[in-house]
């Protein structure tokens, strides 16, 4: 393989040479982390229903969804992207429907096997990022699709055969994520993922068994464990609905643990005032767009708005050139958002920092007014929103962002006919 990832201290290495040291505008600072996106659905798959999928503009077809995925990857990379996070058993498409609904686990009900379509895609990813000098974060367990295991055995067996998979196949850019947010309430039937303890012992186990690849877990946004953070090779934390306040008091707690081993945020949202907190702390961290990047058909690349964005900030930081982008653009008015009428509306900011408010308007009415990152109409988390309903072709939106040096930049957009 031509990546190699080796870890010194709390910096990640590739083939000896700390990440970003190749790059010559980087600042030294930035030289070790590894940022990275979840790209969670990059193999996902229903097999009761996958015709529900046919949305956004697209027909889904799980090997053209792979495809694509890596298609993108140069462009991420260019961009300084250097880790990607994806699930076999993908992650929920939180704005558009339940986790419930969907049957996307590879695994057997005892765990013994996993389907071989599923590993196939797994092992293209890999071998596509191991060429472009990318590392996949392959993560095993998501929440509701875990209801097909009948106990706590097949879990472990589980982990035993996805390690045993990894071991023959002997990646050199992977590092193993036994479950997403294991602690949450969505693992209640499966005491060996939702307790601490237990979830250090399965870390432990899978180091051996996969053959000494790098191993963590995440929990939800702000929560750590010691236990889990002392078992782990890399400590994987999640920044979903924390204030900055809150989030630096999370990696404060993380960069805490000795000896010294790298944090790494592999889930956050798309606010860029949060990359930062990561960035001053010399944490890796990790953008998560649901909408562009985890709603089934996904367009991978780096799309308009808060995609471009986070890419051009990035660049930005690290010292790469180019990535010029508009400094605030729509979010949510393409042709291809909507469904069954539902838009999720927003507007994609560059230097977020410089934003008191946005006021949004619907047909010369006001509708919202965001005061947060990112700036979004029915704002719930950093990471969701609500839906606007009904959205109509036609209709006019006009966005008022409030700077804090007291001017205003106002945009506006008609919604176009929908993508059928």
């Amino acid at each position: 393989m031509k990546t190699k990832l080796m870890i010194d201290g709390r910096r990640f290495c590739l083939n000896g040479v700390p990440v970003y040291q190749e790059l010559p505008d980087c600042p030294p600072q930035y030289h070790g982390l590894l940022m990275n996106a979840r790209f969670i659905q990059g193999v996902f798959d229903d097999r009761e229903n996958p015709r529900q999928f046919d949305r956004f503009g697209l027909t889904f077809d799980a090997e053209e969804n792979t495809d694509a995925l890596i298609a993108a990857l140069p462009q991420w990379y260019e961009s300084g992207l250097r880790a990607i996070t994806v699930g076999f058993q993908g992650g929920g498409p939180c704005f558009t429907m339940e986790n419930t609904g969907i049957a996307n686990s590879p695994f057997s009900p005892d765990g013994g096997r996993i389907d071989p379509a599923y590993l196939a895609r797994m092992e293209r990813i890999i071998a596509a990022a191991d060429e472009i000098g990318m590392v996949v974060i392959v993560s095993l367990f998501y929440g509701a699709q875990c209801r097909f295991f009948r106990d706590d055995a097949a879990i472990r067996r589980a982990v035993e055969t996805a390690c045993a998979w990894l071991k023959a196949l002997s990646p050199t850019n992977v590092i193993l994520e036994i479950a997403n947010e294991f602690e949450f309430f969505v693992f209640d039937d499966y005491p060996i993922l939702q307790n601490a303890e237990s979830m250090a012992a399965l870390i432990t186990f899978a180091k051996a068994a996969s053959g000494g690849l790098p191993v963590g877990c995440s929990g939800s946004g702000g929560y750590f464990s010691q236990v889990v953070a002392e078992a782990s090779d890399v400590i994987l934390v999640h920044g979903n609905s924390q204030s900055r306040q809150q989030f630096a008091a999370l990696l404060k707690k993380a960069l805490a643990v000795r000896p010294a081993r790298p944090v790494l945020c592999n889930e956050d949202s798309p606010s860029l005032m949060a990359m930062e907190v990561a960035l001053r702390h010399g944490v890796s961290w990790g953008y998560y767009n649901n909408l562009t990047k985890q709603e089934p058909p996904t367009r991978w690349g780096i799309l308009p708005g808060m995609d471009a964005c986070f890419a051009a900030r990035m660049r930005e930081r690290l010292g790469i050139p180019g990535g010029d982008v508009p400094e605030y653009a729509f979010t949510g008015l393409a042709p291809h958002e909507t469904v069954q009428g539902k838009r999720w509306i927003g507007i994609a900011a560059l230097h977020p920092e410089r934003i008191d408010r946005v006021e949004f308007t619907r047909n010369g009415s006001l509708y919202d007014i965001c005061y947060l990152d990112p700036f979004t109409v029915h704002f719930m988390e950093n990471w969701r929103q609500g839906a606007v309903e009904d959205c109509r072709p036609g209709e006019v939106w006009r966005a008022d962002i409030f700077l804090t040096d007291g001017s205003v930049v106002s945009l506006e957009e008609r919604i176009p006919e929908d993508v059928r």
